[in-house]
């Protein structure tokens, strides 16, 4: 099975560009199958990474930014794949 799992960040005002950098330099112990880096209006970035494993399985995420980098907690979500295109 393939689970997906989603880490998305919205920047304290004017640092998106430094969270993007922040986000794009954490390492995982373990390497995903695939990971993607996104970024959208309001300073937001967003980071999918892609794993052969079960839905519940202990899968490494990334870890929260400094309160001063981030205006909001972060949003996690975790999701599986149900089909292949």
């Amino acid at each position: 099975m393939t689970v997906a799992l989603m880490w998305e960040a919205r920047a304290t005002e004017g640092r998106g560009e430094e969270l993007l950098a922040w986000a794009r330099r954490q390492e995982l112990p373990v390497r995903p199958l695939r990971r993607e880096t996104l970024r959208a209006p309001q300073d937001r970035v967003l980071v999918i990474t892609w794993w052969d494993a079960a839905y519940d399985a202990d899968l490494p995420e990334l870890p929260e930014p400094g309160d001063d980098l981030v205006a909001r907690a972060v949003h996690r979500w975790r999701f599986e794949s149900v089909t292949t295109d």
